[in-house]
This record gives structure tokens, C-alpha cells and sequence, in this order.
């Protein structure tokens, strides 16, 4: 009987298995509707007037310091473009992170690494002007139901990185 018992363990999880591939089904695919969410899902912030785009990551850099928000990734996107032969307009994406939310996060729901670590983009427009980029922090706070420990995490990792852009946008060194 063990052995039987056994053998329907091991066998159970490969009932209808064919050794084909499976193919995956994806909904219809509405593109007015994806334009609109890209569209919401980003926020785009100019710098003031007298705000270089130097002043703005070195106020960035200063507030998630200040905040306990580590910056974990660096990517001058602008200097790797030049270095392959092309010019380029200022473009740079700075990442902040607090790690143990982090972890809290993603161990509630895996769908938050995809917004894993906070970005924000240092862009330069046609016209020399420089923006912030990053998520609509919003959209991702009221995208999953979180528990009662999680949301005031999740708050605080919005209102971090709103102080962080408010930083860079009014050059507040």
C-alpha cells in the first residue's frame, strides 16, 4: 500500500503532462488602454528655473541620504550612449532603495520587484531643459491591497521618493 500510495505521489504531479511545450494564453491586447496606463503610471517633474541638472542630483543624492534611502544603482545612460559614438542628451537614472521594505514587500506580493529599486530618470529635453521621470508612486501604493503593517511601509517609500524628486526639482542642497 506505501508503495502504491508512493508511486501516485510521484506520478500525481505529471498527470497530463505530454512533454510538450505548453503554450501560454494572453488577454486581447487593448493599446488605447496600455497608451493611457504608461501614460498615468509616470510622472514628470521640470526642474526650476535656476536648478541645474548637477544641483538636482546632488540634492537627490542629499535628501535619500538624509531620509535613509540608499541610492544603489547609478547609470549614466547618457556617457555609455557617447561612448559608443553617438551624441546624446543628458540622460541618467538614479535608484534608491530601503532594503528591508524591500524585502517586506516582495515577500508579501512578487509583483513588487518589478518596481524594485525606485527609480528616477535625470533627463534633458530638445530645448537643454532638465526633468525628473519617475513612477506615479500612487498608482503602485493602491495597486495591490496591502495589509495593515504593509501600507504604512508602502507610504512611506511614496512619500520618500516624492521628497527625494521635490529635493532635485527646487535644488534644495
Amino acid at each position: 500500500m506505501k508503495k502504491i500510495l508512493l508511486s501516485l505521489c510521484l506520478l500525481l504531479p505529471l498527470a497530463g503532462y505530454s512533454g510538450e511545450k505548453q503554450s501560454i494564453e494572453t488577454p486581447p491586447f487593448d493599446e488605447t488602454i496600455a497608451r493611457q496606463m504608461i501614460q498615468d503610471s509616470i510622472q514628470r517633474f521640470p526642474l526650476a528655473e535656476d536648478v541645474s541638472i548637477e544641483d538636482a542630483i546632488d540634492s537627490m543624492k542629499l535628501r535619500a541620504n538624509q531620509l535613509n534611502f540608499k541610492l544603489v544603482a547609478d547609470l549614466p545612460l547618457s556617457e555609455q550612449v557617447e561612448a559608443m559614438g553617438q551624441d546624446a542628451r543628458y540622460m541618467r537614472i538614479l535608484a534608491f532603495c530601503d532594503a528591508l521594505i524591500a524585502k517586506k514587500m516582495v515577500e508579501y506580493n512578487l509583483i513588487f520587484a518589478g518596481f524594485l529599486p525606485c527609480r528616477i530618470a535625470v533627463l534633458e529635453d530638445a530645448e537643454g531643459k532638465g526633468w525628473l521621470v519617475t513612477m506615479n508612486m500612487d498608482m503602485m501604493l493602491h495597486a495591490v491591497d496591502l495589509p495593515g503593517d504593509l501600507k504604512p511601509l508602502a507610504q512611506q517609500v511614496r512619500d520618500t521618493i516624492y521628497s527625494i524628486v521635490d529635493a532635485g526639482v527646487n535644488g534644495d542642497l
